[in-house]
């Protein structure tokens, strides 16, 4: 669902000149899994994920995503895809239910089509609750979940989640991550970029660890333990970033 070659994304700097974010990155992602991307602030995860979801052009190499190029295909990308962050902001004059169903909207989903998906969803994430609830009233967990519904309304097979429990208490957090596994078992090719080791231990089929734009080892976690003789997560990821 998801197939990265070589990519690379290069950005001017006036001290360091070219700065290479996303350096020769390869990776692919399947159905039904939940691909990891490990690594630490500025590695290059939230780049290539920006990539993936055609907000930025790769300076060489190349990205399909559900079949369609990022760089020729866009709008079809758009329309394969759901993206979720920590960063994804919630119109605060909007109800939970106009702002969901804005987005269905603007992915060209009308009538009873819309009407049942969006049923569906709030009785899923347990949002009805709040379904009638403004924005600038909601909870940072409400908010989290408008910003899944939202990601999902369209029921996209590739969904892209940025490191979307950070700054969340623990509960709402653990909502989310339930959330995930839920969207996995329902079939969905899911990328996650965490730094929290915990939700990789948790969720990843896979994982890839990057740092410094590259992409050090890939693989299960059973494999990477094997291959460096380290069962410490933690240790590992340190030995392989540092």
């Amino acid at each position: 669902m998801i197939e990265v070659v070589d990519l690379v994304k290069s950005f001017r700097d006036l001290r360091r000149g070219v700065v290479h974010a996303v350096d020769h990155v390869s990776f692919e992602a399947r159905a039904g899994e939940i691909f990891g991307l490990l690594g630490p602030n500025g590695a290059g995860k939230t780049t290539t994920m920006r990539i993936l979801c055609t907000v930025l052009r790769p300076t060489a190499g190349r990205a399909r995503v559900a079949g369609h190029d990022v760089v020729t295909a866009p709008g079809q990308v758009r329309q394969h895809i759901g993206f979720l962050s920590m960063n994804t902001a919630i119109y605060d004059r909007m109800s939970a239910w106009e702002l969901v169903e804005y987005f269905g909207r603007l992915y060209g989903m009308t009538g009873e089509r819309l009407q049942s998906r969006m049923e569906e969803i709030f009785e899923t994430l347990q949002m009805n609750p709040f379904r009638d609830m403004l924005g600038a009233k909601m909870s940072t967990g409400m908010r989290q979940k408008v910003s899944i519904a939202r990601a999902i309304v369209h029921d996209p097979p590739v969904l892209i989640f940025d490191e979307p429990t950070a700054g969340l208490d623990i509960l709402v957090a653990r909502a989310v991550l339930e959330n995930i596994e839920q969207l996995r078992a329902s079939g969905k090719c899911i990328l996650f970029s965490t730094h929290i080791m915990r939700e990789v231990e948790r969720l990843c089929d896979r994982v890839a660890v990057v740092s410094h734009g590259r992409i050090q080892a890939c693989g299960t976690l059973a494999e990477l333990r094997d291959r460096y003789g380290e069962q410490d997560l933690e240790e590992l990821f340190f030995r392989l970033v540092s």
